[in-house]
This record gives structure tokens, sequence and C-alpha cells, in this order.
């Protein structure tokens, strides 16, 4: 196997608009070498790009998950190139792409099964995309398991580095790229139909909905039944997790501007048994008392027989 700089001199590179960040998400975890190693083979093609780790924390091949975080991120992301690998389709015929967007103020580097389609939407839709094909850009594989390191990582540099899109491989219909899926929220007689989209390290669970999806009552405290997983709860409408007593659901917005149920100082998934992907009903409880009932101990004088 030839070392990287070899590699690297052998490319005659056609240059093009030249980036400074590539922000990486994965599935990878940080057990094994793979991150570190992805690290490296972009260093030593692209010293001079910062790579930064939005997460290597997605459920292993769940490309939904991956698409989501992604989408969540993207507003906040550095112009660049973004690499995504959630790949559970690694080794088949399934494309490796590169989608120029926002007028070539970023490039999006990964597998096209959907992981990169709610970004690219966001953002406005694709430029032009490319089928990764030219081996000239890639690294020598033993096998076809690592896509992430032989494929999408010295793909990922070399645009970093100035390569143009063209010629990384055949040009690809941007129309013929890989949805990724949304589920959509749906207003019933039993109440809105939703879905967890996420739930975070704390607990909190995401709810496809938007704000004015609940249709909240100005001025007053808003109560909601939520259904689900088998089990019944009430939540109210809060703007702070402070407004929560011990113990008490919240219907709060979330950081990216979705309802989201919450605990505070506890985890809303565990106490209603949500993982995401899960369905809720959720609907308006008229005439809830938010009143809470005094509880009084009394200790008792009174011996029971027996007692010592």
């Amino acid at each position: 196997m030839r070392p990287l700089n070899v590699l690297c001199s052998l490319v005659k590179m056609t240059k093009s608009k030249k980036y400074e960040t590539i922000s990486f998400l994965s599935d990878f975890g940080t057990t094994d070498e793979f991150v570190g190693v992805i690290h490296s083979v972009i260093n030593s093609i692209a010293p001079l790009a910062r790579v930064i780790d939005i997460t290597h924390g997605i459920p292993h091949y769940d490309i939904r998950a991956g698409g989501l975080a992604l989408a969540r991120s993207a507003q906040y992301l550095s112009p660049g190139v973004v690499l995504a690998v959630v790949d559970p389709d690694v080794g088949t015929d399934r494309r490796a792409v590169a989608v120029e967007v926002g007028g070539g103020e970023s490039v999006l580097v990964g597998p096209d099964n959907g992981l990169l389609a709610h970004t690219v939407a966001l953002v406005g839709g694709a430029d032009r995309a490319v089928s990764l094909t030219e081996t000239k850009y890639q690294l020598p594989a033993p096998g076809a398991m690592n896509s992430g390191r032989d494929i999408f990582a010295p793909a990922a540099a070399h645009i970093a580095s100035g390569v143009d899109l063209s010629e990384l491989g055949d040009v690809v219909e941007v129309s013929s790229l890989v949805p990724g899926l949304m589920p959509v929220s749906s207003k019933e007689s039993d109440g809105l139909h939703a879905e967890f989209l996420w739930v975070d390290q704390y607990g909190n669970a995401q709810i496809n909905l938007d704000p004015a999806d609940l249709e909240i009552k100005e001025n007053e405290v808003n109560h909601f039944e939520i259904k689900t997983s088998g089990l019944t709860r009430i939540a109210k409408t809060v703007e702070t997790f402070e407004e929560l007593g011990v113990g008490e659901l919240g219907l709060i917005i979330d950081e990216y501007g979705l309802v989201a149920l919450v605990m505070a100082r506890g985890s809303a998934a565990e106490e209603m048994k949500i993982n995401t992907g899960n369905q809720v009903i959720i609907s308006f409880t008229e005439n809830f008392s938010d009143e809470s009932v005094p509880v009084v101990l009394r200790q008792s004088n009174e011996k029971n027989e027996g007692d010592l």
C-alpha cells in the first residue's frame, strides 16, 4: 500500500475553491480507531483543513437519526465540507456522493441513502452532485467494508484542498439523489397524532410539531393530555424548566424551534417509556386544575398492640 503522501503526489488536481473546515458526523462511536484514522487520512491529504466532530454517537445504522442530527446542526456549521457516514449498505452498489450546495459555500460528502437529504433541502437544494467513482482520489482498499476511510474521507480532504467535484467522478442528476423521509403530524378527532423525532441525553423528547400546531391559548397555562407507549399523562406548556414542579411533565419550545416533552431535572423519556420513532397523541385538556394538594404529615403518639 502506498503511503498517503505518495498517493497525493500522484494525483493531478484540478484546483477549485478551497475549504478550511471539514465537519464530521458518523455512527462510528469512539471505542474503535475509526474516527482517529479518518482524522489522520484527512490530515495527510489536507493538513490545513480543520476537522470538527459534530457527533459520532449516532445509533449504529440509523440513517434517519443521522440525517436529523445533521439537519439540526446545519445552520450552525461553518461553511466548508461536511463529511457524514452512516452507511449500513457499505460495500453494495449504493452510491457514494459529493453534493455542492449554497452556490459552492459547502459540499456534503457521504452515502446516497437519504443521510444528506434533509440538510440539502434545508439549505435550498443541491447545485450539483457527483458519484465518487474516480479511484485515484481514493485509498487502495483491502476490502469494501470501510468506505469512510477509503472513499469518503479522501474525497472530503481533496475537496477541501481545492479539487473540483468534476474530478472526483461522474455527474449525478440532483433529482436522482435518495430523499430523506420525515414523518408528518396530523390532526385527528382525538387530538394531534405525532412522532418523537429525537431523545437527547437528558431525556427531552423532541416531537415533529411546530408550536403553532398546539393552538395554545394566550395568557394562561395550557394543559395537554399525552398518550404514548400505553401511558397517559398531563403536561403543561412552559417556557423554562423552572416552571415545572417535581415529577411534572412540560411541553416546551426546544432549541431547534420544535415542541418537546420535558421534565425538570428528570427524564421525560424514561418517565413515559419513549424511544425515537414512538407515536404520541396530544389533546387539549379543559378545566384542568393546576393547584397542588398539600400533604400533611401527622405524627401519632399512639402505640399499636405489639409495639415496644
